[in-house]
């Protein structure tokens, strides 16, 4: 009897985003320190909403070095993220997981610009790399989106880089129609969860 061999399930296209500066106002000192200075950008609600609309998962990729040093409390971070999921959800857009370096030292594999973080979402969330995106505010972002294989990465910002992202925007407000126009429509591929 002849035997079937099965294609292989494609990995999901996913936008991963750095936190501080793209999904939050950045913080006025080094870090957000607690739960009442962190602070969305509806903006960047509304560029997850058509992450959502276009097929692909949305991730975040943050250092957050404040962690180790004593200045950002463990239970202040997870403040932080129960309410950027909790509000990411109410608009129908959940963000399927937050991953975090706390490591203080620059070689540390998860540390941006190291790609360990995304890399270890790709194999968690069968994310497939080769589709998905990486925003960030900084150029160690671009850095770990290149390094871990992204298709494209998008700087958000007007400083001067030494990474050469995809696309440039000056405010988090632009990524909403940056993606309307640019992000690839996989939604028509990609299966969705039954609701329970």
């Amino acid at each position: 009897m002849e035997s079937k061999t099965t294609e292989p399930t494609p990995g999901k296209p996913c936008v991963f985003f750095d936190r501080d500066g793209i999904a939050n106002v950045p913080p006025t000192t080094r870090y957000v320190e607690k739960a009442e200075h962190f602070h969305l950008y509806p903006e960047f609600l509304q560029a997850l909403q058509v992450v959502h609309a276009k097929g692909f998962v949305a991730i975040m990729i943050t250092n957050q070095k404040g962690i180790s040093t004593g200045h950002t409390p463990q239970e202040e971070l997870d403040a932080m993220h129960a309410r950027l999921r909790h509000d990411a959800e109410l608009v129908g857009a959940p963000v399927l997981d937050i991953y975090v370096c706390s490591e203080p030292d620059d070689r540390h594999p998860d540390r941006k610009p190291n790609p360990g973080m995304l890399l270890r979402a790709a194999a968690d969330h069968q994310v497939d790399l080769s589709r998905s995106w990486m925003v960030g505010d900084h150029g160690t972002d671009i850095a770990a989106g290149q390094r871990a294989g992204c298709h494209k990465t998008v700087y958000v910002g007007t400083k001067a880089i030494e990474e050469h992202p995809d696309y440039r925007v000056d405010h988090v407000a632009d990524l909403a129609p940056l993606f309307t126009n640019h992000l690839p429509d996989w939604s028509a591929t990609e299966a969705r969860p039954c609701a329970e």
